[in-house]
């Protein structure tokens, strides 16, 4: 089964996908955690370009095949070896992202991105997304307060960021079959017993 998070920046994606990747683990599924970009060791190059604050100059071009091709190679690579050995795949963002910060962040046209994504996916689309929604000036504070790096685009403006958490309520509510939102904004365990919830279901019904 493949899982992808997704949210806005400081919704908590990474604690999260530890905490259920120990939880499965505990339930004898076998789990395998990534992330994007990066995830391999092409990709992790990448993600250095993508990320450093250096590059303001980066056009949304760019940054947008930077990031398909750090996807390809994460999926060529990782991804489908994983699913095609039984494995239960976490996947801190994957193509949703590129809609949600190019697409409706940046104002690249959606139906390009979305024939960008079927070449560096092969059409591989995840069985569940879960959308860890939390307002976005709280989401920015957090990881401030955290003392947590910010990368080139956690400085964009609160406005991008708002179109980007806009983009991903308009994605989520066009496919509600694939995704869950759940509310980052309560206690870190609450929210776990929320995801945990609604993945073994989804494992149960895979099973079944």
């Amino acid at each position: 089964m493949f899982i992808t998070f997704e949210g806005p920046e400081g919704s908590g994606k990474s604690t999260q996908i530890r905490l259920l990747a120990e939880y499965l683990r505990g339930r004898s599924f076998s789990v395998e955690v990534m992330r994007e970009p990066g995830g391999t060791a092409i990709g992790d190059q990448i993600r250095h370009v993508l990320h450093d604050t250096a590059n303001t100059a980066m056009s949304p071009a760019a940054e947008v095949l930077l990031y398909s091709a750090s996807r390809a190679q994460l999926v060529a690579e990782r991804i489908r070896p994983a699913l095609a050995a039984g494995r239960v795949v976490l996947c801190d963002r994957y193509a949703d992202s590129t809609m949600a910060y190019q697409g409706y962040g940046r104002g690249l046209d959606l139906s390009m991105l979305a024939t960008l994504t079927e070449i560096a996916t092969g059409g591989l689309i995840p069985d569940l997304t879960l959308l860890l929604d939390l307002d976005v000036s709280d989401g920015l504070s957090r990881r401030r307060v955290r003392g947590e790096e910010m990368n080139r685009l956690d400085l964009e403006a609160v406005a991008f960021h708002e179109r980007v958490r806009e983009g991903y309520g308009r994605l989520a509510g066009a496919d509600p079959g694939r995704w869950v939102r759940i509310a980052a904004d309560r206690p870190v365990e609450v929210v776990a017993m929320d995801i945990r919830e609604t993945v073994l279901g989804r494992l149960s019904i895979q099973a079944g």
